[in-house]
């Protein structure tokens, strides 16, 4: 086994490091591992038969859709308008207008699913809006860096839909569970904002001329695309009048109604938003077939049972267990982006969960918060390269501000782990009442 083991790792650096798609090196870790161990299977159609049961699953409709809502926002002017509908309501509140970073990802996400778009599509208004006004470009930054990442938290998520697929749980039952974690991190990261802002008021421009009863009228209504689409996505989930798909579906008709009310939908960007959507499905979809047959092959091999049963051995208290793969995923998220951490540890790690007595619901919305960390930690942290393309900052620059914030996230899992109901309540309740 342990030669098993080593060789798995060294293909796996190799082809990583070399450059191949990720979802191409997963297979061809898998197909090279068959071969030199179990010699005698027919590896070609054990592959032909991964692929095709991993990509005709029923429950990956919605991804293409979520994500195409998303590119379809993207094209709009729809964050314009989340940031002159908040700026008036966090005018009075400490660090004013930072906020907007926070509640302007909370309510994007809602209707986006992925943390990069949430990201990009906030910060591009959003960042040249508050430096303009005087606000610190690096407290801007770390605040954008750090609330992107509740795009991957807060339903719809992308992630989700592919933990669901992948450990065979409700998608919808993930949905709900990452409401209110998303809501409690968001507010921990306005509490962090305002805290710093009263300890330094220096860092914060004078503030504006007085707000009138005409601006908060008008904020509102520059917030009801964002709040009838988040309704109608969210709403007709939680209310049961939609599964997940037919919500993506409604999100899709929602964000095209959008474009054309704001007059923003051409041919030409409904073409872009179509081919972004294929590109990053077909990108989704390589990764979810070269991890369901590397997954395969680790267990014809025996390799998870084999690492499961060694830590099982340790005899570790649930809570230990969580801490060690909490140093183990983190330091996971400064190699590899947060999808293929997903892909590659879970046939190991969702049996040594439940076996120490964790909801696999639970242990989805963990893993998500890992994958958050490892959009936000050097040197392959993802949102720190969007932020940067948008603003020109140093990724270390960028880095040092969202360390409070990847703080903030720790210590908001360690408490998921603590308190687990505050993860599993709310899909709990809800079934109950169904």
């Amino acid at each position: 086994m342990t030669a098993i083991l080593l060789t798995v790792a060294a293909l796996l650096v190799a082809l990583l490091a070399s450059g191949v798609w990720v979802g191409l090196g997963l297979a061809g870790v898998g197909i090279a591992s068959l071969e030199v161990f179990r010699g005698f299977m027919p590896v070609d159609k054990l592959l032909a038969q991964t692929v095709w049961n991993s990509t005709t699953s029923a429950e990956l409709v919605a991804l293409p859709l979520f994500i195409l809502m998303g590119e379809l926002l993207f094209r709009s002017r729809l964050t314009q308008l989340l940031f002159d509908g908040l700026a008036p309501w966090v005018d009075r509140i400490p660090g004013r207008l930072l906020h907007t970073n926070v509640l302007g990802c909370t309510l994007f996400a809602a209707i986006s699913g992925s943390s990069a778009a949430t990201t990009a599509t906030v910060g591009r208004i959003t960042a040249s809006e508050l430096t303009q006004r005087g606000y610190d470009p690096r407290v801007a930054a770390g605040t954008l860096a750090g609330a992107g990442t509740l795009g991957f938290l807060i339903p719809p998520s992308t992630i989700m839909i592919i933990y669901g697929v992948l450990a065979q749980v409700s998608i919808l039952k993930m949905f709900i569970a990452g409401i209110v974690p998303g809501l409690l991190l968001a507010a921990a990261f306005m509490s962090y904002i305002g805290i710093h802002a009263l300890l330094n008021p220096g860092q914060l421009p004078p503030r504006q001329r007085g707000l009138r009863a005409g601006d908060y009228l008008r904020a509102l209504v520059q917030l009801g695309p964002v709040a009838l689409l988040i309704g109608f996505v969210i709403g007709s989930m939680l209310t049961g009048m939609a599964t997940p798909t037919e919500a993506g579906a409604v999100g899709v008709l929602g964000a095209l109604v959008v474009c054309l009310l704001q007059r923003c939908l051409s041919w030409k960007s409904l073409w872009s938003a179509l081919m972004g959507a294929a590109q990053i499905t077909s990108m989704i979809g390589l990764i979810i077939v070269g991890a369901m047959f590397l997954s395969v092959a680790m267990g014809f091999l025996s390799v998870p049972r084999t690492i499961a049963d060694a830590i099982a051995s340790l005899e570790l208290a649930p809570l230990a267990l969580i801490a060690l793969l909490l140093v183990f995923f983190v330091v996971l998220g400064t190699l590899l982006e947060g999808m293929s951490i997903i892909v590659m540890t879970l046939p190991i790690t969702l049996p040594l969960i439940v076996q120490a007595g964790f909801d696999p619901i639970w242990f989805g919305v963990f893993l998500v918060l890992v994958v958050e960390m490892a959009q936000i930690t050097p040197p392959v942290g993802f949102n720190l390269f969007v932020i940067n393309g948008i603003t020109g900052m140093k990724i270390g620059q960028i880095a040092r501000a969202v360390l409070p914030f990847f703080l903030i996230m720790v210590a908001f899992t360690l408490l998921l782990a603590v308190v687990p109901e505050i993860v599993t309540w709310l899909p709990n309740h809800l079934q109950g009442r169904g």
